[in-house]
Order: structure tokens, then sequence, then C-alpha cells
């Protein structure tokens, strides 16, 4: 079982215990429907969310962060470069996390778009000097676009 369906069993198990659910011994099989417990996480040290989405979601023990672009929030402005631009996103994803109480440290999964893959080498010497051992889970792909002409994008999963 991988680290975040385990972060997921035991949210299950947490909740059965102590809401109490009727028919709490599932069986083979069956299924128990819970309730989705999520709660919106909002920052102002982040740019805001410019659109029907969240900054991110904490559901369970899980914060879905959404992409954040190198948008500095207390300027609005983007640095220029692959290097500069790839730190102000993670700034921004730590800041986030720092609001769900939480740190890179916590980041189990992570999702780098990037405007060409020839940037790839530079935003990966910045990412690896935020993100230790055990490193996330990646994926990192090149798109036609990025909003408002980034070169990069960052999205992550924490498990607290």
């Amino acid at each position: 079982m991988g680290f975040a369906s385990a972060a997921i069993a035991q949210s299950v198990e947490h909740f059965i215990r102590n809401e109490k659910v009727v028919g709490s011994s599932p069986t083979r099989g069956s299924r128990l429907k819970l309730p989705v417990m999520k709660k919106e996480i909002s920052t102002s040290s982040a740019p805001g969310a410019i659109g029907p989405y969240s900054q991110a979601v904490a559901a369970w023990n899980l914060i879905f962060v959404s992409g954040q672009l190198p948008i500095d929030p207390e300027t609005g402005a983007m640095p220029e470069g692959i290097e500069a631009q790839t730190e102000q996103c993670i700034a921004n994803v730590k800041a986030i996390l720092h609001e769900a109480r939480a740190t890179l440290d916590n980041v189990v999964k992570t999702t780098v778009f990037l405007s060409d893959m020839s940037l790839f080498g530079a935003m990966n010497e910045v990412y690896s000097r935020h993100f230790g051992k055990p490193y996330p889970a990646r994926c990192a792909f090149a798109v036609k676009e990025l909003p408002k002409k980034a070169d990069v994008e960052i999205e992550v999963i924490a498990a607290l």
C-alpha cells in the first residue's frame, strides 16, 4: 500500500472510530460511504485564486495545492528566468502549506508544468535545493502554454 493510500485508510479508520459509523466493520467487498471532509486553505502570502478554484483543499489528512505560478503575492510581478520563477513557485507552495500547518517535508507528490522541456535542468537544480530524501514522487512535462506566459507552474499533494 502506498503512503497516500495508507494515509487515506488511516483517516477512514479514524472517522469510523470517532463518528461511530453504523456498520463500522465493513466486510470484504462492502463499501463504506464517508462524507468528503474538505476544507479550503487560503492565504494572502501566495497569489489568490483567479477563477473558480481554491489555492488548496484539505481532505482527510491530505492537502491538494493548486498549481502555483511564479507570481509575487505582494507585487503581482513575475520574475524573469526559470531559476527565479521556480523559486517563486516554491515560495508560493510553501506559504500555502504553512497555512495548512505543513511544510515541504509533508509533500508526497509534485507535478511540474514547463513551457519547454529545455528548461528542465535549470528548474531541477532549484527544485533539488528545496526537497530532500525521500523525494516526493514527481511528474514533469512541457505544455503548449502556461497562464501569463510563465515558464513553470508547480502543484503538490502533501500528507499530514
